[in-house]
């Protein structure tokens, strides 16, 4: 068994750990990045990026469709093919990442593929292809794991062929029916595109609504938007059985009814196998969903963890940003300490539902002191401008004790750009009032904005 001591350790090499580990190694450390997936994580090869890529090509179908109401006549054919062809050859490369890995190498860091895991406090072990190797870290063990589609325990449906994301992502062709599981953002995302793409498209989530954990303004106007579409919607009910025969999923309900199609995508959320990881050995509950992590990114001596496993936010953007943090405090220089009060979150639907900080919801659970504004989109200057594919609203969540905003809520196109006015006022903490004394252009969908603050003043 090899056995090496180095400065730092960096077990998942996903947006944090490689953000982070080519800091150390730029810095001087010698580090090691550990990772039995390909190097990057999720986000490029089969989340943030190829999606987007998906999102794109729906979109410019759907605004194709709008040219009768706008501008003329136009005849649209979707085609699958040159997104699966630009998903596979600009974004993954084939789902191929020996460029991340010279990349990484190129800052003086050191990839080695194999599956990670604590053994011992200061001991990291890697199962890779050649046999075991055993690190001894002289600084630091980073932990960035990553996260697993998770896939509920329904009645029958591990023997069935169904898709995750990672299935989804590399499909070269469509079927002509789909049920998506679970209406969170990446369930809503991968149903639209679908959906444009001419795919007869079901959501079913178990929840009350669609972005449950959202505004619930916004899961209106999305729900809206979905049927318009001629996707069907169904909430508040669960799947407790799947079949699979002839070619296609049946799903029976708890509401009693079911539903078919040629194929099923899973989009129920993720989770990390912590035992596998080995935080035991750390002494930390290897049951649990994630890492409790302090301000400078530690979970114990020795130890940060950084990303998913955080319980912060499972995006690249958190991940990345927390990375930055441990990195300093690793080389000593931890001045800067998480602040996720303006963390924001994008769902990339069409409308965007884009929202920050806190919801009217959780801001009235925690005691504050609330007033909340709503304005749609449509009644706006470049709403009414837009007449199609206008669809939206914003929300405000405001202290009305210290005059600032708590949180955000955009449903609009590109409503992820406009979210970032709110971004930098609730990160600040700038006085609504100041905000009000703001110019906002005309016509822009950002001016919106205005109207909303208008509201919070009495």
């Amino acid at each position: 068994m090899a056995e090496d001591e180095v400065d730092a350790v960096v077990v998942g090499m996903g947006p944090g750990g490689e953000e982070l580990a080519g800091r150390l190694a730029t810095a001087g450390l010698s580090v090691v990045g550990v990772d039995n997936r390909l190097l990057g994580g999720e986000c490029p090869y089969y989340a943030c990026i190829p999606t987007k890529m998906m999102v794109r090509g729906a979109g410019a179908l759907a605004e194709a469709g709008r040219v009768p109401l706008l501008a003329g006549t136009a005849s649209v054919q979707p085609d699958w093919t040159p997104v699966a062809d630009r998903i596979r050859d600009e974004a993954t490369s084939g789902w191929d990442d020996q460029a991340a890995v010279r990349r990484f190498e190129a800052t003086g860091g050191r990839f080695v593929r194999g599956l990670g895991r604590l053994t011992a406090p200061g001991e990291v072990t890697v199962a890779t292809p050649e046999g075991e190797r055993v690190f001894r870290p002289r600084r630091a063990i980073v932990l960035n794991p990553g996260t697993e589609p998770t896939v509920p325990p329904i009645d029958g449906l591990r023997d069935t062929p169904f898709w995750t994301n990672r299935e989804a992502v590399r499909a070269r062709s469509l079927p002509g029916s789909m049920v998506v599981l679970g209406a969170g953002p990446v369930g809503l995302e991968f149903a639209q595109v679908f959906a444009r793409f001419g795919v007869d498209t079901t959501v079913v989530e178990s929840a009350p609504r669609v972005l449950s954990v959202g505004e619930p303004e916004a899961s209106e106007s999305i729900t809206e938007v979905f049927t318009a579409e001629g996707i069907t919607v169904h909430t508040g009910t669960s799947a407790r059985r799947v079949r699979h025969r002839e070619g296609r999923f049946t799903l029976e309900l708890d509401s009693g009814e079911s539903v078919s199609a040629e194929q099923l995508l899973i989009a129920t959320g993720r989770h990390t196998d912590l035992a596998t990881l080995g935080v035991g050995a750390l002494g930390l509950e290897e049951n649990a969903n994630t890492i409790a992590v302090d301000e400078r990114m530690r979970a114990a001596e020795g130890v940060w963890a950084v990303g998913d496993v955080t319980g912060h936010g499972a995006y690249t953007h958190t991940s990345v940003y927390q990375a930055r943090i441990a990195a300093d405090d690793i080389l000593g220089d931890g001045a800067e300490t998480a602040d996720y009060r303006a963390m924001p979150a994008v769902a990339f639907t069409d409308p965007e539902v884009a929202s920050l900080g806190l919801t009217e919801d959780r801001a009235r659970r925690q005691g504050f002191p609330v007033r909340t504004a709503v304005t749609a989109i449509p009644s706006s200057a470049r709403g009414w401008i837009h007449k199609a594919g206008n669809e939206g609203v914003i929300k405000l969540v405001a202290d009305t004790d210290r005059d600032i905003l708590l949180g955000a809520t955009v449903v609009a196109p590109l409503g992820g750009e406009i979210l970032s006015a709110f971004t930098v006022a609730v990160h600040t903490q700038v006085h609504i009032a100041q905000l009000r004394r703001m110019i906002f252009a005309f016509p822009t969908f950002h001016r919106a904005i205005e109207a909303a603050l208008g509201q919070l003043v009495d």
